[in-house]
């Protein structure tokens, strides 16, 4: 698992490196996320038939990570590795964030940081309407936690008890230009959370086993799960870990040999970044 791991950021950084855009940082963080959801079968999906009436729904808010989505995507067979390397490119659907409806097994336009959580009580709210028993994951970042409309849905959320609804929290500490914790003061979403009637679940973000048993465990009652996920941002490269000024860069020459190094990189593949697809 650890090499498949690897193998899936080293796809997200030359696909990035190719494109010479993206947040790689932001998409190292939640790499076990999507893994457990996807490849681990938590999520309910049809990779050949991605408008399934009876999937599962998933949306990344922070559509900033949208690398690892895509590239989770393709692993998991909604589209061909021909297609992701299009990323950002001229005539290419998979833009920087996510959007509807061109791209399989996107669910939502997201980047506009702050409204895929009420995006996703809609969804549950529509699914309990019709009595289905489909589930809606909304993947957060904790920074994107500071825009007042997460809360509105917060309230939204436990008020229509919507015990389908589960929202994971990238829990990596950073945002743009500092922590959380300097920026806006926040040390912990659990207390806050709870007081706003949801369940709440606390795991290692980057350990496949707590994921799963958090993601798979009943909730308790009808109340909505969220699951805190403690995350390094940039998990994967020594520089990029817990290092805001990674959030949008990409590495220089000095830089590069340590990615090249640390993700098993070599040579003729970052060449091949620079070719035309």
């Amino acid at each position: 698992m650890d090499k498949e791991l690897l193998e899936i950021r080293k796809k997200i950084f030359l696909t990035a490196y190719s494109a010479s855009i993206a947040h790689i940082a932001s998409a190292f963080s939640i790499v076990e996320i999507l893994y457990t959801l996807y490849l681990k079968k938590i999520l309910k999906y049809d990779s050949k038939n991605p408008t399934w009436s009876e999937r599962d729904l998933f949306i990344l808010s922070k559509g900033h990570g949208s690398l690892a989505l895509y590239t989770i995507l393709c692993k998991s067979g909604f589209f061909d590795e021909e297609v992701l390397k299009t990323f950002s490119k001229p005539g290419s659907y998979l833009g920087g964030e996510p959007c509807i409806p061109k791209i399989p097994g996107v669910e939502a336009s997201t980047g506009s940081l702050g409204h895929g959580l009420s995006i996703g009580i809609g969804m549950a709210l529509a699914k309990k309407l019709d009595n289905k028993e489909n589930k809606v994951y909304v993947l957060l970042g904790d920074g994107e936690c500071q825009e007042g409309t997460i809360w509105e849905a917060v309230m939204s959320a436990a008020q229509y008890k919507l015990n389908n609804l589960v929202a994971i929290i990238d829990n990596n500490k950073l945002q743009k230009m500092d922590t959380i914790e300097k920026v806006m003061g926040i040390k912990s979403w659990k207390d806050t959370f709870k007081s706003f009637n949801w369940e709440v679940r606390e795991v290692d973000g980057h350990n496949i086993n707590e994921l799963e048993e958090a993601l798979t465990k009943p909730n308790d009652g009808d109340k909505p799960l969220v699951i805190i996920a403690n995350t390094i941002k940039g998990k994967g490269v020594s520089i990029a870990q817990n290092n805001p000024k990674w959030h949008w860069k990409l590495p220089n020459k000095k830089e590069l040999k340590v990615f090249m190094e640390e993700l098993n990189i070599n040579e003729e593949e970052i060449s091949l970044c620079k070719k035309p697809i």
